[in-house]
Formats: C-alpha cells, structure tokens, sequence
C-alpha cells in the first residue's frame, strides 16, 4: 500500500527539438503537444498510458518535477499527514496539473534540496499501444528510475525511507543506496554528490533485442554514448548510457530483477558484471577499501 510506482518526470528543458530528435530518431519514441495553463508541453509516449516524460520549454535545464503514483485517496490522505508530521508542506495540484497528468487527486511538495515531489492517483490511458518504427518494436515498455545525487543524502534518505516508506533494496558504500516502492529493484537510488542534480533516468525495454538495436541507432546518429553497453551488479539489468541534450544521461535497459519481502540489504560492493566503461569519470566509482 502507499506509493505504487514511479509514474512520471517533468523537465524544465532548453533544446525540445533536440529532445524530440533523440526521442524519435534514436529510441523511436513518439510525442504529443499539450498545453497546460500558459504552459507548451512535449509529452513523450513511453508506453499506453498518456507519457511518462514531460518537456518544457525553459531558458534553463533542470528537473521540474517527479510523480510517484498513490494507490488510494485514503493512502493519499495517510502520506500526506506523514509528510506534514515530518515537517513538509503539502500542497493541492491544479485542475490545469491534473488534467494534463490524467490524475484524479494530486498533491506535491518540495523536497530537502528543492526538487517537487508530486504523488498522483489516476493514469490515464491514451492508446491501446504505441506507434514505433519497425526497427524499435516493442521498444520501451515504461519508465523504469532514477537517480538523484545530492549533498543532502542524509535528508534525502530520511524522507523516502521513514516517511515515504520505501525499503532499502542494496547500496555501495560510500554513498550511493537504492530504493524501492514496489517489486522492482529500484525506483530511486540517492547519490552522495557536492551539487543537486538528476543523474539519469532510464527507460524500460522488452528485451536486449530492443536495448541492442536502440544502441545500434545511437551510433548511426552520432548520439554521444556515455556510459557503454554493460550489466549491473546489483539489479543485472542490461543497458547502455546516452547524453541527453539537457546534460544528464538517460539509461536504456532491460531484464532488471524483482526482489521479495524476504530480501536482505547488502553492499553490493563492484558496480557492473561487465561493461559499462564511462566515457568521462566515473562521479559514484568510489568505494569503501
């Protein structure tokens, strides 16, 4: 109960072409323009229901907000009064935020390093299934995570951990710990960083045929390829890493495990099985001696 999924993330971005460019050209993801309030908004169609990434058009590129979908208005209700005993001010969303998110209630809040945290009940379905070039089909199924580095880890991990109730999955001292809301591995992981940021996020594939062929369209487009094909130690998800015009990467993966109620939390001490050479340093390389 509480907090079911990761559901969607808005971004505040400079370059929407270049975006919709990456999205279609190289991960055969289509968009949809929207307005919401004054607001132009490039919707990217990750899987049936209305989008998972929200764009705008900004002068600056930062997150704009992260939607955890709530099970319930009385699960709703509940957090809410967990955050407010915590301290947090939780406010309503507009009819404008929920209608373009297809949400039924929406609240948010602001979380330790400045980030809106929005917690949704309500997906609204806009397709029975999504248009992709022959070569990206089925192609992403879904929004899978994302890391969040802060100096604040601390704050961080308090508020999703006591007060939002998510379980530590594993971590990799000194200070890189991931989270989870549902079956799968993670939904979020906290970073130790100097500055706040989105790290990456990753989009969910059906397969390795879909991550390798989407890794084939990155290197005929001359996508810049971050971090290279590999799998992780800790979930063994299979993917590769790409810039993404806002500067941040965005992970394209697959076949990451579920864990039960019965899972232990671990170290889980090197980071990939194999692969996943940086093509810059590495900011989360390193580790307890």
């Amino acid at each position: 109960m509480g907090i079911r999924k990761l559901g969607y993330v808005g971004l505040n971005v400079t370059d929407v072409d270049a975006w919709i460019d990456l999205l279609g050209r190289t991960l055969g993801i289509g968009v949809t323009h929207a307005k919401s309030g004054t607001h132009e908004v490039v919707l990217a169609e990750l899987d049936e229901f209305k989008y998972r990434v929200a764009l705008y058009r900004s002068t600056v590129d930062t997150p704009r907000e992260v939607g955890w979908i709530v099970d319930s208005p009385s699960e709703l209700d509940r957090l809410t009064q967990r955050l407010t005993d915590a301290g947090f001010t939780v406010a309503e969303g507009t009819e404008d935020e929920k209608e373009l998110r297809g949400a039924t209630h929406l609240r948010w809040f602001t979380d330790p390093v400045g980030f809106r945290v929005e917690l949704a009940i309500g997906e609204a379905k806009a397709r029975t299934g999504v248009a992709r070039p022959v070569d990206a089909f089925p192609g992403t199924t879904g929004l899978g995570h994302f890391v969040q580095a802060s100096p604040k880890i601390a704050e961080l991990r308090e508020l999703y951990e006591s007060v939002l109730e998510f379980k530590l999955t594993d971590y990799r001292a000194p200070g890189l710990f991931f989270f989870r809301c549902n079956s799968t591995h993670h939904s979020i992981a906290l970073a130790s960083a100097e500055e706040p940021s989105l790290h990456h996020l990753e989009f969910e594939h059906a397969s390795i045929d879909d991550v390798g062929r989407a890794y084939d369209r990155a290197k005929a487009n001359d996508v810049p390829i971050s971090i290279s094909l590999g799998r992780h130690m800790n979930d063994k998800a299979i993917s590769f890493y790409v810039q993404n015009p806002s500067g941040f990467h965005l992970e394209i993966g697959c076949d990451g495990i579920e864990v039960g109620e019965d899972w232990v939390p671990h170290d889980f001490g090197i980071p990939n099985v194999w692969g996943h050479h940086h093509l810059n340093a590495n900011p989360f390389a390193q580790r307890k001696s």
